[in-house]
């Protein structure tokens, strides 16, 4: 049973009495015209609120758009140091203007074993500090000022221009990349219209004496922490419950007093977001979500301290005067760098309280390949598609370069271990399909929409090359069962294709892991080299058969070796060719050296030379 005497459900009851007095005040007032203001403000006010989250989303989403595979390039230079790891993670979220999308891809980055719960700490800090920007451009609402430069920085004047700039830019510009930046514009200028339509909804309320008896229990600062809290985290938006607060100070009504205690709140407020995204994943993720919540709370309960002393034992003044919009935005930051400045030493002993929070059971936890919750942003999801084909490319190259390595002497284990990769890469395929054609369904830029063009093909052919790994192998066992084996000339033939096939598998991998449209420039010219060795071994496998040289069994197998090598070397040049493709060197894989240049024709006439000599047959 709850005790409405426990603090702080008590206040949030005296509250509630004093909002529903307060409306129907306002609903009974004698004056129709008056009566229609004031419920048509409250309309106003949840209007503009529902402009402002808007105008964020659009603006966020093209912000990470624009910033497309960046934010995968910062990821990846994370490391265990804090420090740096808050300028990431404040950079990120300046990026994309949320800090709880940051965490929530978080979540998903460690549940995808992508990250270690150590380096999301400094994440999580710098996040708390990069959100903070919102609220200073808000500020610039309050500025009062007869210079006609300075009032140019005022939203409300400069927003039109930047509207219909933006709108010229999506109607008129030929690039997506413009056409985003566009949106970005149109997102921040219906997200100022909707600050302005909060700032204008709640300056009648001033004069109002019911908005006033509201106000007073704002006084109570535990009250007033939750009230931000709550807030906060129905909107789940501390730029926009920062916002709401900054068009309330417009009133003159609202004291420092008031509005720092809800500050706070509102840094607790903006976890349930990643508390809500922590629901169905490992422990691991769960405890990004406790140390984004136990920050923002010991950075509340150290910053209600410093208030309690200023206010009680200091007996500092200022707390009774009206704070600005600007005095919002400082506060704001100021709270937010602090607790970062005082709880960095102590990133270890965060990591350490989500441990004891989250208790581990001693079984071992499945990670999610690829978590859902990193759709939330499409760069840093096909960033980890891209991981998962280059471990797919990997194990797929390695696999058939065993099934080659010493093929006539058969082993049962090596069979075992190319069934297992070949099971787990076309596993891994399924995923990386549907998880990619999820990501398509997104509002990708076109940058990522060719990369995952190219890694859809790119997966097909990476698998292709473990199923004639697991062909090979297959090849070897019914040597070894039929107790047979190659002649002399037929091995040393082997021998140098199995040098040209494993070169054109490392090359094919390495240019593909780095996206290097060099190393790539060199698949095509070993392929033809390759192909002209099958079209040798296969002249010379003939001439063996009317000899004698060669049994008529023998000849089936060095035939399927043959074909397999050569449907290996087709796949490898497929990948390669994605490669070069994604450099916007457009052609089709059959029309490669027609759409060369005279000088890429000369580059590529040079390794095919080199790859003729280095793999020529013994005579």
């Amino acid at each position: 049973m709850v005790n409405v005497d426990d603090f702080p459900i008590r206040w949030f009851f005296i509250f509630s009495k004093q909002l529903d007095y307060a409306i129907i005040e306002m609903l009974r007032t004698n004056n129709t015209k008056e009566r229609f203001m004031n419920i048509y403000s409250i309309i106003t006010l949840c209007g503009g609120l529902a402009f402002f989250l808007f105008g964020m989303h659009v603006m966020s989403g093209s912000l990470e758009k624009v910033a497309g595979g960046k934010l995968e390039d910062i990821l990846k230079t994370l490391t265990s140091n804090p420090g740096k790891s808050l300028i990431l993670g404040a950079v990120i979220t300046i990026a994309i203007q949320s800090s709880s999308a940051l965490t929530v891809m978080l979540v998903g980055l460690v549940n995808s074993g992508i990250m270690s719960l150590s380096q999301t700490v400094g994440i999580i800090m710098g996040s708390n500090v990069g959100t903070t920007l919102t609220a200073w451009i808000l500020g610039l609402n309050g500025l009062k000022t007869d210079n006609i430069f300075l009032s140019m920085l005022k939203p409300e004047n400069f927003s039109p221009i930047i509207a219909l700039i933006g709108v010229i830019m999506i109607m008129g510009a030929k690039s997506a990349k413009k056409r985003d930046v566009g949106t970005i514009m149109v997102g921040f200028a219906i997200l100022m219209f909707g600050m302005e339509l909060m700032s204008d909804s709640v300056a009648p309320l001033a004069d109002m004496p019911e908005f006033t008896n509201i106000l007073t229990a704002f006084k109570n600062p535990l009250l007033g922490v939750l009230i931000g809290t709550v807030f906060t985290g129905i909107i789940q938006s501390s730029a926009a419950s920062v916002g709401v607060l900054q068009a309330l100070s417009l009133t003159g009504s609202i004291t420092y007093g008031m509005a720092i205690p809800i500050i706070m709140g509102q840094n607790i407020g903006t976890c349930v977001t990643a508390l809500l995204s922590s629901i169905g994943v490992n422990k691991n993720a769960k405890k990004v979500s406790v140390i984004h919540i136990s920050f923002n709370l010991i950075g509340t309960i150290i910053g209600l301290i410093v208030y309690f002393i200023a206010k009680d034992l200091i007996k500092f003044n200022g707390f009774d005067s009206a704070i600005s919009s600007f005095a919002v935005a400082g506060f704001h930051s100021i709270f937010n760098i602090a607790t970062t400045l005082i709880l960095i030493p102590f990133s270890g002993l965060l990591v350490k309280l989500a441990n004891l929070v989250i208790k581990e059971t001693g079984k071992e936890e499945k990670t999610v390949l690829l978590d859902e919750r990193l759709l939330i942003s499409p760069s840093i999801a096909l960033g980890q598609c891209k991981i998962k084909t280059v471990y797919m490319a990997e194990h797929a190259s390695k696999a058939f370069i065993d099934s080659i390595s010493d093929f006539d002497n058969y082993d049962d284990d090596k069979k075992v271990k190319i069934k297992t990769v070949e099971n787990e890469l076309d596993d891994l395929e399924d995923e990386l399909n549907a998880y990619l054609v999820r990501i398509s369904g997104t509002d990708v830029s076109d940058v990522d929409g060719k990369k995952i063009n190219g890694m859809l093909h790119s997966i097909v052919d990476i698998e292709r090359i473990s199923d004639y790994a697991m062909n090979m192998i297959i090849l070897a066992e019914n040597m070894h069962k039929m107790k047979v084996n190659f002649s002399d000339a037929a091995k040393k033939e082997i021998e140098v294709l199995n040098r040209a096939v494993s070169e054109i598998l490392v090359n094919t991998l390495d240019c593909y892991t780095e996206e290097n449209i060099g190393l790539a420039a060199t698949v095509e010219p070993l392929k033809s080299i390759i192909d002209k060795l099958i079209l040798k071994m296969r002249d010379r496998h003939v001439a063996r058969l009317r000899t004698g040289e060669c049994s008529g069994e023998l000849g089936v197998v060095l035939t399927d070796y043959i074909n397999y090598c050569d449907r290996v070397a087709g796949h490898c040049s497929n990948i390669a060719i994605n490669v070069i493709q994604s450099g916007n060197m457009i052609f089709s894989e059959h029309d490669y050296f027609k759409e060369l240049s005279e000088k890429e024709k000369d580059e590529y006439e040079k390794n095919r030379n080199i790859y003729k000599e280095r793999f020529a047959l013994p005579e």
